[in-house]
């Protein structure tokens, strides 16, 4: 969801309609940043504006995701909550360093996306060791989400997992956590989840709450470009696959010719523009991911792809957050 598929508008849009509504902090300074500027400071910038932007959209929930692999992560997470973002959502490597930018009075709440309960229990206990705070709640993605998963390429591309089971072992732990602590820790499960049905499943597991993303992709508040919804309505489930992605770990994506071609080696890039990832290593890497995903955004598939849940197939047409909320 990140650079530009879910900023400001979708947001509010969702945490309108009653759910926490967020902001994909990475590559907004890609967006509409200025000439002349670094793209740190122009990310700076525009997760500030896209922040404010919401804020004037809807008084509902809402929050920032920020990569913990990025270079400019502190900065990310210092602006978001001097701009007193509601929650911070962090994953992909584990943000065992979250808390330490938590300032006297903030209210803004920390929450780790997480694969496991082994990695839920890690991030609890270095967060609890050195920050004395415990998670406001944990992000459980299983292997049937969309862009970067935290499972090899062989248990994401398998049935070892899945999302209910994981769910089934989190939710004791955070009891546990909830107990410990006296104050409640919600596990929020996401991965792969379109309807109705599955949600009902998730919740009678104990989970207080579930994550969407491609089930937004398809409606007029999102900010990306029509060519990119109608890739994502138009998906086969043969097409969507895991690829191998710039930080070093497994991707979901809509398999097309620039993903075959990087997979050939013929999109390798000669130098790095934006030293964005703490993990890309331009001798090694397949391609630029900032860049591809940018093309994508504007609808240019010659440069870019479309990361997407395993379910996205099943998305057929363009609609509106309210009616993704109705049905």
């Amino acid at each position: 969801m990140g650079i530009g598929i879910s900023l400001s508008r979708l947001a509010s849009a969702v945490a309108s309609a009653g759910g926490i509504g967020t902001i994909a902090a990475v590559g907004v300074g890609l967006i509409d940043g200025v000439p002349g500027r670094t793209f740190r400071q122009n990310n700076i910038d525009g997760v500030i504006k896209e922040i404010r932007m919401a804020r004037k959209l809807s008084t509902g929930v809402l929050a920032v995701n920020i990569v913990s692999v990025l270079t400019n992560f502190s900065e990310l997470v210092a602006t978001a909550i001097k701009e007193k973002i509601d929650i911070i959502f962090s994953g992909t490597a584990l943000p065992l360093n979250l808390p330490k930018y938590k300032i006297k009075g903030s209210k803004t709440k920390l929450v780790a996306i997480v694969s496991s309960v082994r990695a839920a229990m890690l991030t609890a206990r270095k967060w609890f060791q050195h920050h004395h705070y415990v998670p406001e709640a944990f992000v459980l993605e299983g292997p049937e989400a969309g862009s970067h998963l935290g499972f090899s390429y062989y248990d994401s591309a398998g049935k070892k997992f899945s999302l209910e089971e994981l769910v089934a072992d989190m939710v004791p732990f955070a009891k546990e956590l909830s107990v410990a602590h006296e104050k409640p820790v919600p596990v929020i499960a996401g991965g792969g989840i379109t309807s109705g049905r599955q949600i009902r499943k998730i919740i009678e597991l104990s989970a207080s709450a579930v994550q969407l993303g491609s089930s937004f992709i398809a409606t007029k508040e999102c900010g990306a470009s029509e060519r990119f919804k109608q890739v994502i309505i138009s998906s086969e489930e043969k097409k969507i696959r895991l690829i191998k992605s710039p930080l070093g770990m497994p991707g979901r994506a809509i398999e097309n010719d620039f993903i075959l071609a990087a997979e050939s080696g013929e999109k390798h890039p000669d130098r790095c523009k934006y030293n964005c990832i703490k993990s890309c290593n331009t001798k090694t890497t397949e391609y630029c991911i900032a860049e591809a995903l940018l093309s994508a955004y504007r609808g240019n598939f010659k440069s870019g792809f479309v990361f997407s849940g395993a379910n996205a197939h099943l998305i057929n047409s363009f609609t509106t957050v309210e009616e993704v909320f109705h049905r």
